[in-house]
């Protein structure tokens, strides 16, 4: 396996920027079970950032004290209702969201599922967000980010999400 790690720094061409108020530190995957199938949260939308559909890697905030490996496995536990073995790091994609004044350090790794069990979401994941799992190939995933390319976070997001997703395809083979 090609263990080089992605380092990808992109910028917000949706919304202007006028200043970056806080840096977040997330932990994200990119999440397979062994018959070749990758594991996405479809989040509908509408909020500041407009009415959207979204698919995107499961993840969330790294919490005080805790390393980016720990908080995955929190996360995709949560999220995803997954238990994972943690294969390796994918890399860091530095992303902004201009409209929050946020910028965002996404940790990416790339987690193998051993088992599923219940989700842990909260209440905002739930009535906010509607969270829910989206099992797909590699390549109804890249039809999906393409898919949700019509709203503005849909860009956002494919354009973090879609290198990372081409990364992890290359070091599985």
């Amino acid at each position: 396996m090609d263990n080089t790690e992605l380092d990808l720094r992109l910028e917000d061409n949706e919304w202007p920027f006028e200043y970056t108020g806080h840096d977040r530190h997330i932990a994200r995957a990119i999440v397979y079970d062994d018959e070749g199938y990758f594991y996405f949260v479809r989040a509908n939308r509408d909020d500041d950032f407009g009415k959207s559909t979204l698919i995107e890697t499961a993840g969330g905030g790294i919490e005080e004290g805790e390393d980016p490996g720990t908080a995955i496995i929190r996360e995709l536990k949560e999220e995803l209702g997954a238990e994972v073995d943690v294969i390796g790091k994918i890399g860091v994609v530095s992303d902004y969201y201009n409209l929050i004044h946020r910028h965002n350090i996404n940790n990416y790794f790339l987690c193998r599922v051993r088992s599923f069990g219940d989700k842990n979401l909260t209440q905002q994941e739930i009535e906010d967000f509607h969270l829910s799992t989206l099992k797909l190939t590699y390549e109804e995933a890249l039809k999906e980010y393409e898919l949700r390319r019509d709203t503005k976070l849909g860009r956002l997001v494919g354009n973090r999400e879609v290198p990372v997703l081409k990364r992890a395809k290359e070091m599985l083979g």
